[in-house]
């Protein structure tokens, strides 16, 4: 895995294990196997975990249930606490930080969206999200107007008042990711927080988060067991399996090289033109292609029925809104040829 030279979280050698003992078996044992873990009657949750996290990056760690990704996205934030390792946020290793310092980053500096809306239910939306606010001690007319703006942002405007009760699944988690970002977080947890949520509305959902993202630009750790979820907001992914990592990198990387038979056989289903960004088909623009264009981050899958309008050649742009490149009927269907 390539170092990122500023990475705003970073876990090093990370384990969880549980049992009696656990601590002092790791001291005495260079990397055990799950094998030597049980033997010895312990549960390795987390086993060696290193990664690396950049600043504005949307991470996901992805695997099946019991792989210990929720684990690890709980030890990231000291919610459980690492058995060996280090966790450094900002520079800082939040292992070696008293309990007191742990509240106040948790409290100022990190988001937390879980599958679970656990909404204040004699609460309204307004107060719900307002709810961290006060408890960090900020007086009501300032705590209501940033709780009002994260309403507005989340699409909630005019159901301030309402309880939860009177919210469908989708508003309600709304108001749940209103609520972990109105202490304006420098870092975002969120763990399957679709899950629960029907396809229709997981999928405006996740159109919802890739919008606040675009405006935001949180450095974000998101916990799915959905590989289409995954390869649809991440940057890159984390494939985790008996509590270690298999494999990281982006989802083209993770769907078109997998570095191990569990990742190849976990990807296998994976049509690649939904994985596939246009930018890695791109050729250079011919002088003077104009005409609509697509973005740079789109998929094959989603550029491909354009060309059913009878045109061979897609102009693509950057964040920019500059010609980047330009994709090519023949490029697409030899990719959807290939599964």
């Amino acid at each position: 895995m390539a170092t990122l030279p500023h990475p705003k979280l970073a876990c090093r050698n990370v384990w969880k294990v549980f049992g009696s003992g656990a601590k002092a078996f790791l001291t005495s044992q260079a990397n055990p196997s799950a094998e030597a873990l049980a033997k010895a009657g312990l549960v390795g949750a987390v086993r060696d975990v290193n990664l690396e996290i950049g600043e504005g990056e949307i991470f996901v760690i992805m695997g099946l249930s019991g792989s210990g990704k929720s684990t690890l996205v709980r030890c990231l934030s000291r919610l459980v606490e690492p058995t060996a390792g280090e966790i450094i946020f900002n520079g800082e290793n939040l292992l070696a930080a008293s309990d007191e310092r742990m509240i106040e980053i948790r409290r100022k500096r990190m988001g937390m969206v879980f599958q679970h809306f656990a909404l204040l239910p004699h609460l309204t939306v307004l107060d719900n999200v307002a709810f961290p606010l006060e408890v960090q001690g900020i007086e009501r007319a300032a705590r209501a107007a940033r709780a009002q703006k994260m309403i507005e942002l989340v699409g909630l405007a005019g159901k301030e008042g309402f309880f939860p009760r009177e919210l469908s699944g989708g508003q309600q988690q709304r108001v749940g990711i209103a609520r972990s970002l109105a202490v304006e977080p420098e870092l975002w947890f969120l763990d399957e927080p679709f899950s629960a949520l029907d396809p229709l509305i997981r999928r405006e959902m996740q159109d919802e988060f890739l919008r606040l993202q675009s405006a935001l630009k949180k450095t974000i750790v998101f916990i799915t067991h959905d590989f289409d979820e995954a390869i649809r907001l991440a940057d890159r992914i984390a494939v985790m399996k008996d509590g270690k990592i298999e494999q990281t990198g982006t989802p083209e990387d993770i769907v078109m090289k997998p570095a191990t038979p569990y990742v190849t056989e976990f990807t296998r289903s994976v049509a690649k033109a939904k994985v596939v960004k246009v930018a890695s088909l791109m050729r250079s623009a011919p002088a003077g292609l104009n005409g609509a264009a697509i973005p740079i981050r789109t998929t094959v899958a989603e550029a491909a029925p354009r060309f059913a309008e009878g045109i061979d050649l897609l102009r693509i742009e950057d964040g920019d809104g500059k010609t980047a490149g330009a994709l090519h009927r023949d490029d697409v269907v030899a990719l959807m040829m290939r599964g």
